[in-house]
């Protein structure tokens, strides 16, 4: 149930099944996850998104092996005190696998509940939110709150959907006050304007040496946490592509590049911005490879398979293992393209960029 909830927190059923399944193949109990390395975790979790999450996962598994024999906590108060675990999550658990007479609130039960009571206020308001909850609250069966829990998701999931509702199926539409008050109960709850989504514009060299690329790690912290991706950067304002491409490479590598020949562009959106990314493949330019590090490292396509990696870093691979069979990578600069400078040389940097 804790893994589940936390998948299901920013995915749909429908989407999240394969995920849930695997991971519990690759982690059947606590220990099991709080003994796998972090590499292990984010690469079975790839393609999930939100990679936080898998962090928090591990995080908390570690800490109820140590403090609690690997054994979860049967409160909704104890959950909460778990890496990764706010109030839903906890009170869903608690509710579903344990029995405490709580109500979780997440998307379907907050708009089931404010189509229910006619609510039209924001539901991201505390005030909205709270009296949504009191409102479930005062129809929850002590004796099974798990049940009414789930049943207050699945009918938001399947018949209160966000638009069109199908309100001639719910079995609850006799005392549903939008159903019976509003000529289109989908009107509700109120929708907030949707924010303005930012692209991101940046470009990645995959630098090939010897049949292997070099790729480097994300820090732990921040978007994309601890997984593996190729130099690069965002690109800043008056550069080409290929430009930004070799100056990030010499400012995070201390390496240039020979000719670059360009992969394509791959696009990717995340939850709160777009990232379009630039992709060239070449070879290093007047110097050894760098060294490897625990952060950074030479791989054959075969290794890198085996990394976590970003979805717009598995786009660009796929680019790269698509022209390895039509030209040699160095090729140099092609019939009308303008060779970049080299590097101005190096500058602080201004942070990764998604890629």
């Amino acid at each position: 149930m804790w893994v589940a909830e936390v998948l299901l927190q920013q995915t749909r059923v429908a989407q999240a099944v394969p995920y849930f399944e695997r991971f519990l193949r690759a982690f059947p109990t606590v220990t099991a996850l709080a003994r796998a390395p972090a590499g292990r975790v984010l690469k079975v979790w790839q393609g999930a998104g939100y990679y936080a999450r898998a962090h928090h996962l591990r995080a908390a598994a570690q800490q109820l092996v140590h403090e609690r024999g690997g054994s979860l906590p049967s409160t909704s108060a104890e959950l909460e005190e778990l890496p990764g675990v706010g109030p839903y999550i906890a009170r869903a658990v608690a509710a579903i696998a344990f029995g405490e007479p709580v109500v979780a609130l997440e998307a379907n039960g907050l708009r089931v509940a404010a189509r229910w009571t006619r609510e039209e206020g924001e539901l991201r308001n505390p005030a909205v939110r709270a009296r949504l909850e009191r409102a479930l609250e005062s129809v929850l069966p002590p004796s099974d709150p798990g049940t009414f829990n789930e049943a207050v998701m699945e009918l938001g999931e399947t018949i209160c959907r966000p638009i069109r509702p199908d309100c001639l199926a719910c079995p609850v539409s006799f005392a549903c006050r939008a159903f019976r008050e509003l000529d289109d109960p989908g009107a509700l709850p109120i929708r907030p304007r949707r924010p303005w989504r930012p692209r991101i514009r940046a470009a990645v060299i995959v630098l090939e040496e010897r049949g292997r690329w070099l790729v480097q790690r994300r820090a732990d912290t921040g978007l994309l946490p601890g997984l593996w991706e190729f130099p690069g950067g965002r690109i800043e304002r008056g550069e080409s592509p290929e430009e930004a491409a070799r100056r990030e490479l010499y400012e995070e590598t201390g390496l240039e590049a020979g000719g670059l020949t360009r992969l394509g562009s791959v696009r990717h959106a995340y939850s709160h911005f777009s990232v379009e990314l630039h992709a060239f493949l070449g070879r290093p330019r007047g110097r050894s490879p760098a060294r490897t590090s625990p952060g950074r490292r030479w791989v054959t396509p075969l290794q890198l398979a085996h990394l976590p990696l970003p979805k717009a870093t598995e786009k660009v691979v796929t680019l790269a293992v698509r022209a390895a069979g039509r030209a040699s990578p160095g090729s140099g600069s092609r019939r009308g393209r303008t060779r970049a400078s080299p590097p101005r040389g190096a500058r602080p940097s201004r942070g990764q960029a998604p890629r």
